[in-house]
């Protein structure tokens, strides 16, 4: 049986390629590391977004933060210590990906790490709406 997308709306043109990382972001969620995010508005109308991941035992250098294509890639993987016993590991110590998808005109400012989380800010600038005549031409 096969699936109707919403983006196959005759009136939505070029769209498939949103469609295929929206279908690619669905299939790799799962609920490691859980994470926040939070909106905020400036006097000057530029929306800003912090992503705030729980990365509690990891450090900088375990982590990756790569903007590409219009999507934060967050990955985390933790380098193996031979040299330990443990009796008991209660602390995830597993390696994640998780993948954020951004609208169009959206800037990854930073990436911060403190106190076991990662905060990633993303900018959305106010651009004025424009509107222009397309004259029509005889052919």
């Amino acid at each position: 049986m096969s699936r109707i997308s919403v983006f196959s709306a005759p009136f939505l043109l070029g769209f498939d390629s949103f469609e295929e990382r929206v279908d690619r972001l669905t299939k790799s969620a799962d609920g490691y590391p859980p994470y926040n995010i939070e909106r905020m508005t400036d006097a000057n109308g530029t929306e800003q977004f912090l992503i705030s991941i729980a990365v509690a035992g990891f450090g900088a250098s375990e982590l990756d933060v790569i903007a590409e294509d219009d999507t934060i890639l967050v990955r985390g993987k933790q380098k193996d210590e031979p040299g330990k016993e443990f009796l008991h590991r209660g602390i995830a110590a597993r390696q994640f990906q998780r993948s954020f998808l951004l609208a169009d005109g959206m800037i990854v400012k930073d990436a911060t790490l403190g106190h076991g989380m990662l905060v990633v800010a993303v900018e959305r600038p106010q651009t004025p709406k424009i509107a222009r005549r397309i004259d029509i031409r005889s052919v």
